[in-house]
């Protein structure tokens, strides 16, 4: 597998996979589709996000990233439609298992990851509202933009705090439960998309060494603002997470 950053204007005039990724950030849900292209050992072009370049923005059809561009075909956004759109283009590893009730279930916790919310979501929205109460999270600047980019109100920001706990619970005892039968992943069948979104959104939590995931000194603080519940609620999924990097996954988007 290999990939590199491209040019917008070459990026549309290529064939084949590219994505939009944020810069300087390590975004979970672009290392989430970098960490399912690895395994699948697809080959793929970076685009540097520009919201403010609206020729992109019509390309992509949003100002988020990641966006996911395969040849002609429409984007793809959402976590489950680019994980999908992996599987056709390399069917192994299958990432999904091929129990139907697992392969739910896998689907599931997916957006429980990804998905509005999810652990990502409700995690943002926890820092935002940190941030703009002046105790940690995201600097103001930042903290703004986030609110009004993804409807935040006060009760929601002071909700999001119980929902990350709850999510953590939920992994972590999943985790547990599958260590007690023998095995380092969420499902029995091995290491499924599931495993990849738990190590990717763990940077939410705690980030990686600054010399293995280099970031802005603002966003490291911000991702850095945890308590010792968040902490606790996490259980085994940093280890989890550290496992995946040595065994799986490559290290984050180069800045």
């Amino acid at each position: 597998m290999t990939w590199d950053y491209v040019d917008f204007e070459d990026a549309v005039a290529a064939d084949g996979l590219r994505m939009t990724v944020v810069s300087q950030v390590p975004s979970p849900w672009g290392e989430a589709a970098k960490g399912i292209f690895h395994v699948k050992g697809l080959n793929w072009s970076a685009v540097r996000l520009d919201p403010m370049n609206r020729d992109m923005t019509k390309w992509a059809r949003g100002a988020s990233a990641p966006a996911v561009m395969n040849g002609k075909e429409a984007p793809r956004s959402g976590a489950t439609d680019i994980l999908l759109l992996a599987e056709r283009l390399a069917p192994e590893p299958a990432l999904l298992p091929s129990d139907p009730m697992d392969r739910a279930l896998a689907l599931g916790m997916a957006h429980e990851f990804c998905g509005e919310g999810g652990l990502g979501w409700a995690r943002r929205l926890h820092l935002t509202h940190l941030g703009l109460n002046g105790q940690g999270g995201f600097v103001e600047p930042v903290a703004q933009y986030l609110a009004q980019k993804y409807g935040y109100s006060e009760q929601a920001g002071a909700a999001a705090h119980g929902r990350v706990i709850d999510l953590l619970t939920m992994f972590a005892g999943r985790l547990a439960a599958q260590q007690a039968k023998g095995s380092d992943y969420f499902f029995d069948c091995g290491m499924t998309a599931v495993d990849i979104y738990a190590a990717t959104f763990a940077g939410l939590l705690q980030p990686l060494p600054e010399e293995v995931c280099a970031m802005r000194s603002a966003t490291r603080a911000a991702f850095s603002t945890v308590d010792d519940e968040t902490l606790g609620a996490a259980g085994g999924l940093l280890a989890h997470r550290d496992m995946m990097y040595e065994r799986w996954l490559e290290g984050v988007l180069r800045l």
